[in-house]
């Protein structure tokens, strides 16, 4: 299969291991995405869902995740006004996409690109 991103200088897409979460479970918006990110040892809140991301930045660590043979959920803030903005707040992060794993904040796109050419994201993947 083609790559149209050419993720990572690679030209062929790697095997989607994600899964979209679109029903949100909690009584408020903190419980909400505490639930979220719970749902999964790899969660990425991202615009788009894995099959079609929404922005470059979203396809780029969607790229990153698939090549890491790695399972994982994610959550499309475009869908939830509430929860777009109380990831923010929740986090401390201005931007998305916004990487968890095993509950704790990696970071955005530029972070997850470095720490995955340097070799780091796929150690920490490792003990999952």
């Amino acid at each position: 299969m083609s790559n149209p991103f050419n993720i990572i200088g690679n030209n062929e897409a790697p095997e989607r291991k994600g899964e979209a979460i679109s029903n949100v479970e909690g009584s408020n918006t903190e419980e909400k995405i505490k639930n979220l990110i719970g749902s999964s040892d790899v969660f990425l809140f991202m615009k788009g869902i894995p099959e079609f991301p929404e922005c470059g930045f979203s396809a780029n660590t969607i790229g990153i995740l698939n090549t890491l043979d790695v399972s994982y959920k994610t959550f499309n803030i475009l869908t939830d006004m509430d929860i777009r903005e109380g990831v923010k707040q929740f986090s401390n992060w201005p931007t998305y996409p916004q990487l968890y794993i095993k509950g704790q904040l990696v970071g955005g796109n530029d972070i997850i690109t470095e720490m995955y050419e340097a070799g780091e994201l796929q150690e920490i993947v490792k003990t999952i």
